[in-house]
C-alpha cells in the first residue's frame, strides 16, 4: 500500500475541508473506492487513539488536529518508502567513495531487490538537471558531482515536500538532513534576514527569504561536516560582498557557525536571484539587461493586445523585467524558486495564469530558457497585482439608498455605507421619500430602510443605523449579482460555441491523443488547422491546462481559429492529465475576433467546473450532447 497515496489522500481532504465520498476520492487518486477505504484505515492506524480521517454517511473528512498528529508521527516513522529514499540519498551524498549495496540494504533493513528499486528512483531524480550521476561498479555505487550539485539535490527534495502553501520547517529540516539547525534558529535567521534586506532597500519576497534560509540551513549542516564550498575565484561585485557579509553575520548569530567565503557568496548569489530593488525600478531601466527589458516589453505588449488587458504601465514593465532578470539567473544556476501557491493561483485565477503562460512562452523563445510552472505562477502574481491596481474601483456596483428623511439620518447612513462598503458599491442616489418610484430606480442595488412593495434579488433591507449583519447582507447580494451577470454572459457564449457534432463521450488516452482526437473534430469543420492542434500540444507542454480536479481546457496560445468553438470530451473514468486527473476535456479554439469572449468563456467555464458535486452531476447525466448542455445550463442558472 502506498504511504505516499495515503498522505495525498489526507492533503486532498484538508484542502477540500468538507465531506468527500469514496468515489470522488478514488477519481482524484486514480484508485478504486475499496482502496480509499483501505487508505483511510491505514492512515488512522498510524495515529492510534486520534482519528485523522472521520467517516460518515457523506463520506470522509479530515480532522485538522489528527492531521497535525499524523505529521508528528511521520517524523519518527522510519522505513516508509519516502523516508528510505531520503536516507539513501543522504548516504550517497555523504559518502565520497560510494556505498556498498549489500551493506546499505542491511543497514536499511530491506532486501537488495527493494534497494535496487530505490536506486532506480534516485537515478531518475539525479537525471533531471542536477549535474549529478550515479556511477556503479559491481555492488558499489558512487554519486558523482560537485558539492554545489549535491546541495541542489537536497534543495529539490525540500521543494518537493512543500504542497499547497505549506511550509513545515520541521519536515523540511528532516528532508534536507539539516537536523543540526533548530527550528527556532531557522525562524530567527529568516526573520532577521528579511528585516535587514528591507532596511537595505530590497523588496522582500517572503517565499524567497524562506527559501534562502533553507539553503542557509543546508550550508550550515554541510559546513559542520567539513563540506564547505570552495572560495569563489576572482573579485566578487560590491553587492555580492555586501549581502555575503549580511548572510555570514546573521548565520553566525543564529546558528553559531562562521561560514566560509564560498558559502557566504553562494548564499548571497541565491538572494540576488530572488529579490528586487525597488529603487532600481523607480530610477528607470538602469541595472536591467537591455535584452531582458526588450523581451519583457515585447511580451507584455503582445498579451495586452491579444487578451485585452491593461498591462502597459511603466512601473509594471520595469518590475517584471527585474523579476525576469532574476529568473534568468536562476535558470542559469538551476536554482529554481518554489512557489507553494502555484496550484491555488492556477485554479482560482485561470485567466491571469493563462496570461502569465503566454508571457512565459514569449520570454522562453526570446531569451532561450525554459520556465517552470512555479516560475509562471510568480509571473501571474505580477500580472494579477497589476490588473487589480488597474481595475481598482472599476468593479463596484451602483446602489441607491432609500431612507425617508428625518433630520440628517440619510446622510449618516450614506457615510456608514461608504465607510463599510465603499470597495463593493458606489452610492449614486439617495431617495428620502416614503413613497419612492421603485420601478424608476435603475441602479444595480437598492439599499432600503423601508419595506419594498415587491421583494427583489437586488433590493436589500437594511437598518437606519448600519449593522455588521446589514453589511454582510449587502456584500452577499452584491456577490450574487456579479456572479449572476457573469454566468448569464457565459451561458449566452457557450450556446454559441458548442455543437452536438463536437461532443465525444468515452475519451481516453494521454493528453496528446485526447487533444488530437478533439482537435480533429474542429479541423474537419474548418474551425482550425493542424497547426492550431500542434500549438495546443505545445502549450500543454509548457504548463498543464488541468485547472481543476475534473476539467482540462487545452488550447493554443495564438487565437488563429476561423471562429470560436469548443469541442467537449467526457471520460467514463478520470484520466491522467499532467499532475492531475480529469474527466472533462474542453478543447477551446478561439478566434482573433472573439478576444473578449476568451476571457468570459475561459475563466467562468473553469469556475463552473470548480464545484465537485456540479461536475459529477454533469458527468453522470451528460450521456449525450443534449443532456450535457441541459445540465451545464441548469447549473449556470442555479
Amino acid at each position: 500500500m502506498s504511504r505516499q497515496r495515503q498522505d495525498r489522500l489526507v492533503a486532498i481532504l484538508l484542502r477540500d475541508g468538507g465531506w468527500m465520498t469514496a468515489a470522488a476520492l478514488s477519481d482524484v487518486l486514480g484508485v478504486t473506492p475499496r482502496s480509499i477505504r483501505s487508505y483511510v484505515t491505514a492512515v488512522n492506524g498510524r495515529v492510534p487513539g486520534h482519528p485523522v480521517i472521520a467517516s460518515g454517511p457523506a463520506g470522509y473528512r479530515a480532522h485538522p488536529t489528527g492531521a497535525a498528529l499524523l505529521k508528528e508521527a511521520g517524523a519518527s516513522a522510519p522505513g516508509t518508502p519516502r523516508d528510505r529514499l531520503h536516507r539513501l540519498i543522504h548516504a550517497l551524498i555523504d559518502a565520497d567513495d560510494g556505498l556498498d549495496l549489500h551493506d546499505t540494504a542491511a543497514a536499511l533493513h530491506v532486501s537488495e531487490a527493494t534497494l535496487e528499486g530505490d536506486l532506480s528512483r534516485v537515478r531518475a531524480l539525479v537525471r533531471t538537471g542536477t549535474d549529478l550521476a550515479l556511477e556503479r561498479t559491481g555492488p558499489r555505487v558512487v554519486l558523482a558531482g560537485t558539492e554545489l550539485a549535491r546541495r541542489r539535490l537536497l534543495s529539490s527534495l525540500a521543494h518537493d515536500e512543500m504542497d499547497d502553501g505549506a511550509f513545515d520547517v520541521e519536515a523540511l529540516r528532516r528532508v534536507v538532513g539539516a537536523t543540526t539547525v533548530s527550528a527556532d534558529a531557522f525562524g530567527r535567521f529568516k526573520g532577521e534576514l528579511a528585516a535587514e534586506l528591507g532596511a537595505l532597500g530590497y523588496f522582500v519576497n517572503e517565499f524567497a527569504v524562506a527559501d534562502a534560509a533553507l539553503h542557509a540551513s543546508i550550508a550550515v549542516d554541510r559546513a559542520l561536516q567539513g563540506r564547505s564550498l570552495d572560495a569563489v575565484r576572482g573579485d566578487p561585485e560590491a553587492e555580492h560582498e555586501r549581502l555575503a557579509e549580511v548572510v555570514g553575520r546573521l548565520a553566525e548569530a543564529a546558528f553559531g557557525i562562521a561560514l566560509g567565503p564560498g558559502d557566504r557568496l553562494h548564499l548571497a548569489s541565491l538572494l540576488l536571484t530572488r529579490v528586487v530593488v525597488p529603487g532600481t525600478a523607480r530610477a528607470g531601466a538602469g541595472g536591467i539587461d537591455p535584452a531582458v527589458e526588450t523581451a519583457v516589453r515585447a511580451a507584455v505588449s503582445r498579451v495586452s493586445r491579444e487578451y485585452l488587458v491593461a498591462l502597459d504601465g511603466e512601473e509594471f514593465a520595469l518590475r517584471l523585467a527585474l523579476h525576469v532578470q532574476n529568473l534568468a539567473l536562476r535558470a542559469r544556476e538551476q536554482a529554481w524558486s518554489r512557489n507553494p501557491l502555484t496550484r491555488s493561483i492556477k485554479a482560482t485565477y485561470p485567466m491571469i495564469f493563462e496570461v502569465a503562460v503566454s508571457i512565459a512562452g514569449d520570454l522562453s523563445e526570446r531569451l532561450g530558457m525554459a520556465i517552470r510552472d512555479d516560475e509562471i505562477a510568480y509571473i501571474a502574481m505580477h500580472v494579477g497585482g497589476e490588473l487589480e491596481r488597474a481595475r481598482a474601483g472599476g468593479t463596484r456596483l451602483t446602489a441607491t439608498i432609500v431612507c425617508p428623511g428625518y433630520y440628517e439620518l440619510h446622510e449618516l447612513l450614506r457615510s456608514s455605507i461608504a465607510r463599510s462598503l465603499g470597495g463593493a458599491v458606489e452610492v449614486v442616489e439617495v431617495v428620502t421619500r416614503v413613497d419612492p418610484d421603485w420601478r424608476g430606480i435603475d441602479s444595480d442595488l437598492v439599499l432600503t430602510t423601508i419595506e419594498p412593495p415587491t421583494p427583489s434579488e437586488r433590493i436589500v433591507r437594511i437598518r437606519p443605523f448600519l449593522t455588521e449583519s446589514d453589511v454582510d447582507r449587502v456584500q452577499q447580494a452584491a456577490a450574487r449579482l456579479r456572479r449572476a451577470r457573469r454566468l448569464a454572459r457565459l451561458r449566452m457564449e457557450l450556446e454559441r460555441y458548442f455543437d452536438a457534432e463536437m461532443f465525444v463521450r468515452g475519451i481516453g488516452g494521454d493528453e496528446q491523443s485526447v487533444i488530437r482526437r478533439l482537435g480533429a473534430l474542429l479541423v474537419e469543420r474548418g474551425v482550425i488547422d493542424d497547426g492550431y492542434v500542434d500549438g495546443a500540444i505545445e502549450r500543454e507542454r509548457m504548463s498543464s491546462t488541468a485547472f481543476t480536479d475534473a476539467l482540462a481546457v487545452p488550447h493554443a496560445m495564438r487565437m488563429t481559429a476561423s471562429r470560436t468553438a469548443i469541442a467537449i470530451g467526457i471520460a467514463e473514468s478520470p484520466i491522467a492529465w499532467g499532475d492531475s486527473r480529469v474527466q472533462v476535456v474542453a478543447f477551446a479554439a478561439f478566434s482573433e475576433s472573439d478576444r473578449e469572449a476568451f476571457q468570459t468563456v475561459f475563466e467562468q467555464f473553469v469556475e463552473v467546473f470548480g464545484g465537485r458535486d456540479d461536475v459529477q452531476r454533469i458527468i453522470r447525466r451528460g450521456t449525450d450532447f443534449a443532456g450535457f448542455l441541459d445540465e451545464l445550463v441548469a447549473i449556470i442558472g442555479s
